[in-house]
């Protein structure tokens, strides 16, 4: 008679032991290693939020007619700076060495073999290249030397070739729809004109 009473705690034992054992077995096999993950965080108004960097994304837009024509005057005048922009900064430097040595000689006749010496070079190295030059392309080469000398090129040729000459050369500017008188103004109309030389400059490693 007492043989049943403790088979049937043994059996409830056993079950008990099994029950505990397929409960822990359930509660591993749901916790891995890979259920407690680092990732990066910020913390936005308070919050503390998980993020990530995405990859840039371009994203392109149609460009209305106003905004084509900004782009394509934009272009016309970013190429026209790389084509003078090297002829300008090589006449400064010319036009600058002029001026100085000038200084130093007072004597009339020597001044002006000098000046006649110098105009020699300047059209052996500049006539072919700049006759090929367009309209365009020359008003902006004015506005750099103007810019690289503080001075026209009305000025310059009136301070090298005298008045004369001067009015002469404003004249076949002016015919040709330019002017040797006009002015850089890179806080105003030469704006775009100023960002793209500094540009330029630096590819050539000027300041």
């Amino acid at each position: 008679m007492n043989v049943r009473p403790r088979y049937h705690r043994l059996i409830l034992a056993i079950l008990l032991i099994v029950t505990a054992g397929s409960s822990y077995s359930v509660a591993q096999s749901r916790y891995g290693p890979n259920d407690t993950l680092l990732v990066p965080y910020i913390v936005y108004g308070g919050d503390t939020m998980t993020y990530r960097e995405m990859d840039m994304v371009f994203v392109f837009g149609k460009m209305s007619e106003a905004q084509k024509e900004a782009y394509r005057k934009w272009t016309r005048l970013r190429n026209a700076v790389y084509v003078t922009y090297p002829y300008a900064k090589k006449a400064s430097y010319i036009f600058n060495e002029i001026n100085f040595n000038l200084a130093l000689i007072h004597d009339k006749k020597k001044r002006k073999a000098y000046i006649n010496s110098r105009e020699a070079e300047l059209k052996k190295e500049f006539t072919t290249p700049l006759t090929n030059l367009s309209v365009y392309q020359g008003k902006v080469l004015m506005k750099i030397i103007n810019r690289e000398t503080n001075n026209t090129c009305f000025e310059i040729i009136e301070e090298y070739k005298g008045s004369f000459s001067a009015r002469f050369w404003q004249t076949i500017a002016w015919v040709f729809g330019s002017s040797l008188k006009q002015e850089y103004r890179p806080a105003g109309e030469d704006a775009d004109l100023e960002l793209i030389v500094k540009e330029v400059a630096r590819m050539y490693g000027h300041s």
